[in-house]
């Protein structure tokens, strides 16, 4: 049996945690100027990096059944949560119509039917040489931003402009990322972490907005030939940071590995937690900069748990449609009641 490749793994893991550290900093982003930059920093590698990985996966595209398979495991989850999304929006904010609409996806969601989306361009980008797929894919990307209908409806908007990371994670192999493991790429990774945390931090005027990928030009304020200039700049931040953030990534067995493989779960469940929690009170006592770091460790344990075994069991019948996690559970519980039930009684 192959062994399971530890690296990639560890990366998503990592790469979750930044995605929940992200969301619950949002709230304070307006109020402190480090936090500010350090949001920024983070969105310039954390979704990129998950797509380039989820492109590097997508290998498998041309099987039998593939397409298939992942309208199971992305558009019927995108479906369901959208759904409990909505009512989950109807209660938190006290809103006086419930409100349904399956073609705009609820805040995170977006992720889900992008990637169902991605795959099926593959069929497509796949069949010509990488570097006309990936001048192509950049092309569409840039070129999207003027048409003002393109935006969120159908996550449309970051599709396009997203679709070369996955496209290039598409054309990656392990060598690729593997080469980033020399001294000399970590000391420069390491460098260029600093000069982009400098680098927003002396110009806060850069809007994170960029980073999102969600918006035409006209939203952003910069509709002439400039705003191409500056996706194409964002295009290549993001790309270095990318490559930057896999030099650091471990390549053994950490307590954490394991948990990588539930990326999925943290990323659909902690929307809940973090909703909540930015119409509560509890926001105030993070107003604190020396609180951020506590910030950090709550996003730390949040990730934890919500990719442990309890909780994926429990969650699996909605997110893959499947009990397997569960009958496990169960089983473990029955053979742990036995074996004490033994103890007692010999």
């Amino acid at each position: 049996m192959k062994q399971r490749d530890y690296y990639f793994d560890n990366a998503k893991f990592i790469l979750i945690f930044f995605v929940v550290f992200g969301h619950l900093l949002r709230s304070f982003i307006e109020d402190n100027e480090t936090i500010y930059t350090v949001y920024k920093v983070i969105y310039t590698f954390h979704m990129p990096a998950f797509i380039l990985v989820s492109g590097f996966f997508a290998k498998g595209f041309y099987k039998k059944g593939y397409i298939k398979k992942i309208a199971k495991k992305l558009i019927l989850p995108y479906i369901i949560f959208q759904v409990i999304y909505s009512v989950f929006y109807y209660f938190l904010y006290n809103k006086g119509t419930f409100e349904l609409d399956p073609f705009n996806p609820h805040w995170s969601l977006w992720f889900l039917i992008s990637m169902f989306c991605w795959n099926i361009m593959l069929l497509l980008f796949a069949k010509y040489k990488a570097k006309y797929s990936l001048a192509a894919a950049v092309i569409i990307g840039l070129a999207v931003g003027y048409a003002d209908w393109i935006s969120n409806y159908l996550s449309l908007s970051r599709t396009f402009v997203f679709f070369p990371l996955f496209l290039l994670g598409y054309y990656l192999k392990k060598e690729h990322l593997y080469a980033l493991f020399q001294p000399k790429f970590r000391i420069s990774a390491l460098g260029i972490f600093a000069v982009v945390f400098i680098g927003f931090y002396l110009y806060p005027e850069v809007d994170y907005k960029w980073l999102l990928g969600s918006k035409p030009y006209t939203e952003m304020g910069a509709a002439s030939i400039g705003a191409v200039l500056t996706r194409l700049g964002f295009y290549i931040l993001s790309l270095i940071m990318v490559l930057s953030f896999f030099a650091f990534v471990p390549r053994k067995h950490y307590f954490f590995t394991n948990l990588g493989k539930n990326t999925l779960y943290v990323y659909l469940l902690h929307g809940f937690f973090v909703r909540v929690f930015r119409v509560s009170h509890l926001q105030d006592f993070f107003n604190k900069p020396e609180n951020f770091l506590l910030l950090a460790g709550i996003s730390l344990i949040l990730t934890l748990l919500l990719s442990s075994k309890l909780i994926t069991s429990f969650a699996q019948p909605i997110i893959e449609l499947r009990t397997s996690q569960l009958k496990k559970l169960k089983d473990r519980s029955k053979a742990y009641a036995r074996f004490y039930r033994n103890k007692l009684t010999s």
